[in-house]
């Protein structure tokens, strides 16, 4: 009994012994330099998509009553100038919003050709989307404010960029972290690009270590039905990096709270692109002081803004 109480223990440690090496696996750099690679081929391609950020052309803040638009210079908002004079005319009245289209032009909504639609923003699933020629257009609402994002999907931006800068890929920049979870979820503000703050709950903190040194970052998601988000800045920040900071997902912890912070996929933002895009800025609690030498860099072409 002894003896099998003993092979007992020892296959036991073995096991762990296995168990630890299976979870501390060594990443190849080769593999893993091939996977960024991969990710920042897919990255690209999803900026050059139809729901890419590369083919905005136009933001325009809607105001209480009629806004007829088209390239005409006599309408309140002017599209460019390969779009129709006039195209029609959206009624913003109180929050509720529809269109009514001109009888000679051509615009699809939802896929059916129709002259009057009420107009669901985008703050709704089942957002309303127009479509005419190349262009295309659904109203976003941010804060009380209302406004068209237009796209063109024949934008010279499209091909003007080829590609995202970046630091070379480092395995050292993924980087072991640990997921402290509250009892109960808190509010962070999180401002924008347009001056307004937004409130949104997080479970936790993330905690990590750079050099010796221990960090934190504030994500948001609950890390159990879906992946973390976070946005920062850090000691690169207007100078190799996108002044307003930088996009990042993180992976859902495991039982333990342990996870991995990837740096070398850190984004830059849509307004690092194009000035019509209404991004979201770094919390102050996540602007750190370390320089995170990984990840997207300034887009030369678009400039630091």
């Amino acid at each position: 009994m002894y003896k099998f109480i003993s092979k007992l223990v020892v296959f036991s440690i073995l096991l762990g012994l296995i168990s630890c090496q299976t979870a501390e696996k060594k990443i190849n750099p080769e593999d893993y330099k091939k996977s960024i690679d991969d990710w920042k081929q897919k990255r690209l391609s999803n900026l050059k998509s139809e729901n890419g950020w590369l083919n905005l052309v136009g933001l325009y803040w809607l105001k209480e009553g009629q806004n007829p638009f088209g390239s005409n210079e006599a309408n309140n908002i002017i599209f460019p100038k390969n779009a129709p004079d006039f195209i029609g005319t959206i009624i913003l009245y109180k929050g509720n919003i529809s269109v009514a289209i001109n009888s000679d032009v051509e615009v699809f909504i939802n896929d059916s050709l129709l002259k009057e639609h009420d107009i669901i923003t985008d703050n709704d699933p089942n957002t309303t989307q127009f479509k005419m020629g190349t262009f295309r257009w659904h109203i976003i609402k941010r804060g009380d404010k209302y406004g068209i994002r237009l796209r063109d999907l024949e934008s010279p931006l499209i091909n003007q960029i080829t590609e995202i800068p970046a630091f070379p890929t480092d395995l050292n920049w993924r980087i072991k972290a640990t997921f402290k979870r509250f009892e109960e979820p808190k509010e962070i503000a999180i401002p924008n690009v347009l001056g307004e703050t937004n409130y949104e709950k997080y479970y936790g903190i993330l905690k990590f270590t750079i050099e010796n040194k221990e960090y934190s970052l504030i994500p948001t998601g609950d890390g159990i039905n879906e992946d973390f988000f976070v946005i920062f800045a850090d000691g690169t920040s207007a100078e190799e990096t996108y002044g307003a900071g930088r996009f990042l997902s993180v992976e859902k912890p495991d039982d333990d709270g342990n996870t991995y912070i990837d740096f070398n996929k850190s984004t830059n933002p849509p307004c690092a692109f194009t000035a019509f895009a209404t991004c979201p800025l770094p919390p102050k609690e996540n602007i750190i002081d370390a320089k995170i030498l990984a990840g997207e860099k300034i887009n030369e072409h678009i400039g630091k803004h």
